[in-house]
């Protein structure tokens, strides 16, 4: 194995490792609030705290490595990563669970776009396209997977001590990661001058693009204990800060914070939305279905893990096919995939329909095994897609616009799907299922009208 497929791997790990923070501690909520005698509110910060201050890191560190160094924040970020998983699972009270959950967030937000401009820089043609499924299987099994292992971790450490091991199995992990990227992975990386780069971090930017995305995560993630409908007053004055930021870009002297020139790249724009719309809806799916089985059929963390299991075994083999072929069939690729996951989780809606009870873990196995593998074709090769017209040097920066993306539509589709969820309970559990399923459609025909619009547009080239 040569060095470059040695630092991918320590890349992925740590990808693996972050991705996997989004959605383990769901199933370990229950655990959390016996344990230190959380508050509803609590354990909603506990589960989102870490969502917001990912995304608020995500464009401003993407930036700092590329114009300081990918190696250096990627080893900082996963220190810091360490550290605060083990302030996690030593947490005596919720308020210092909150604080060590945001700020692993923050350290979360500082490692991931490192791994994609890292990407960028050590591989091209085919082999990035490859680099980037295996990137993609890594994210897409790591939100996925994320219920069966926390499952796994409280039923066999016991439900006093077993949350905590949900975070305490980052730290071996992160002390492994940190020597070895020490060793392998490439400085000085950006493959530009260094010394004319130095200055330029935009802080003006910086401040623009965090208020602004900070205000448009809030309302969503904070939905159920912000009471009152003044918490949507932010949305337009977001919007209006976001513009802004878009202008204060466009006149900015020195390097800006964001190329916006790469928005008139249709492969970046419409990567972009793609990726936003799709995991808008991609993530909404565990959520409700974990709620519908522990709450509803009574199954337990594990044996609801284990129900979701299909869709990341299905994600995780058809990315590694998707990152091999997305370089000669394009876009075409990731609507085909997109159109399987609508097929998968119309074939889930018909199972809860024609197999109430708890039978459904077992009658939705094949339709979210389809969804999946489906799923395996739209992450990678959408975002091998989106970033191949990204010059290296801006790798990092871009990856994390994309990555914003990602976790705007996650906050955003959650906060959609759970609506529909909880409005329809009077109903029952499975129509309440059947319901956030059909918001999920809702984002993924989106999604999938994007795709058709490029290849309509440019029906025969890569990009």
């Amino acid at each position: 194995m040569d060095t470059r497929r040695r630092a991918l791997a320590v890349c992925l790990v740590a990808a693996f490792m972050t991705g996997l923070d989004v959605s383990i501690v769901n199933v370990a909520l229950p655990s959390i609030r016996a344990s230190l005698h959380a508050t509803e509110d609590g354990l909603q910060w506990t589960l989102s705290g870490y969502a917001l201050t990912f995304g608020l890191l995500l464009v401003p560190a993407g930036r700092l490595g590329d114009v300081r160094s990918r190696r250096t924040l990627f080893i900082w970020g996963v220190a810091l990563f360490t550290l605060s998983s083990a302030a996690c699972g030593f947490a005596w009270d919720p308020k210092v669970l909150i604080v060590a959950r945001l700020v692993q967030g923050m350290a979360a937000g500082t490692t991931n776009p490192q791994v994609s401009g890292l990407i960028q820089h050590m591989f091209r043609g085919y082999e990035r396209g490859r680099a980037f499924g295996a990137l993609g299987a890594t994210i897409g099994v790591s939100t996925a997977a994320g219920p069966l292992i926390g499952g796994v971790l409280v039923t066999v450490f016991g439900a006093d001590h077993g949350w905590r091991w949900v975070f305490l199995v980052n730290v071996p992990i992160g002390m492994v990661l940190l020597p070895l990227a020490w060793r392998v992975l490439p400085s000085p990386d950006p493959a530009v001058p260094r010394p004319e780069r130095r200055e330029s971090m935009d802080p003006v930017g910086v401040l623009l693009l965090g208020v602004g995305v900070a205000g448009l995560l809030l309302p969503f993630i904070q939905r159920h204990q912000w009471e009152g409908n003044a918490k949507w007053v932010l949305i337009p004055i977001s919007f209006l800060i976001l513009a802004g930021f878009v202008t204060w870009e466009r006149f900015y002297r020195r390097e800006p914070l964001v190329d916006l020139a790469l928005f008139r790249k249709r492969s970046y724009s419409l990567g972009s939305a793609i990726a936003l719309f799709y995991f808008a809806g991609f993530t909404g799916i565990f959520f409700i279905f974990t709620l519908y089985l522990q709450s509803g059929l009574g199954y337990n963390p594990l044996q609801a893990g284990l129900s979701i299991t299909p869709f990341p075994l299905g994600s995780a083999s058809a990315s590694v096919v998707g990152g091999r072929l997305v370089h000669r069939v394009g876009r075409r690729l990731v609507a085909l995939g997109l159109a399987t996951v609508i097929i998968g989780i119309s074939a889930t809606m018909a199972a809860t329909a024609l197999v109430p009870g708890r039978g459904v873990g077992l009658a939705t196995a094949l339709p979210l095994l389809v969804a999946g593998m489906g799923s395996g074709l739209v992450i990678s090769p959408n975002q091998a897609i989106t970033l191949s017209e990204v010059p290296p040097a801006g790798g990092g920066s871009a990856a994390g616009v994309l990555q914003t993306g990602q976790r705007l539509g996650s906050a955003i589709g959650i906060a959609a799907i759970g609506s529909t969820f909880f409005g329809a309970l009077n109903e029952g559990w499975p129509a309440a299922f059947r319901h956030g399923l059909m918001v999920v459609l809702l984002f993924i025909l989106l999604a999938l009208s994007a795709a058709a619009y490029d290849l309509v547009r440019t029906p025969s080239r890569f990009t």
